[in-house]
């Protein structure tokens, strides 16, 4: 039962950031708390591999390779969110740049336009 709390909270945690605007250096610097945690974490399961089975008990689940998995769902579903919301971003930031350079190469194409070289009146296509 534990765990269902546990996961339930997690993915409602994903979802208030996917919704929640990121918050520059806040944000980065959360992240960054985050990999080290992860990075902490990893190197105390290869040292301490029956934690998880110990962890797992306490939280209802029978193995702690379920655990494990649980985890890594919402890690990948977290990971997802923040992954969509910065395509989205340099998406945006693409559109604009597009439009810009089109209003550029049109302001552009007004104010050089090509020389005539030739008088009209030597053009053997035209009839006088």
């Amino acid at each position: 039962m534990l765990i269902k709390v546990i996961l339930l909270v997690a993915i409602a945690v994903v979802v208030v950031l996917w919704l929640r605007t990121p918050g520059g250096a806040r944000h980065l610097a959360l992240r960054r708390i985050a990999v080290a945690l992860f990075a902490v974490l990893a190197v105390l399961s290869v040292l301490f591999p029956d934690t998880w089975n110990d962890a797992a008990a306490v939280v209802g689940v029978g193995r702690g390779t379920d655990l494990l998995l649980y985890g890594l769902i919402v890690v990948f579903l977290a990971s997802m969110v923040t992954t969509y919301r910065r395509f989205r971003d340099t998406e945006a930031r693409l559109t604009l740049l597009a439009r810009r350079i089109a209003i550029d190469e049109a302001l552009n194409s007004r104010k050089v336009r090509p020389v005539a070289t030739e008088d009209p009146a030597d053009d053997p296509t035209e009839e006088t």
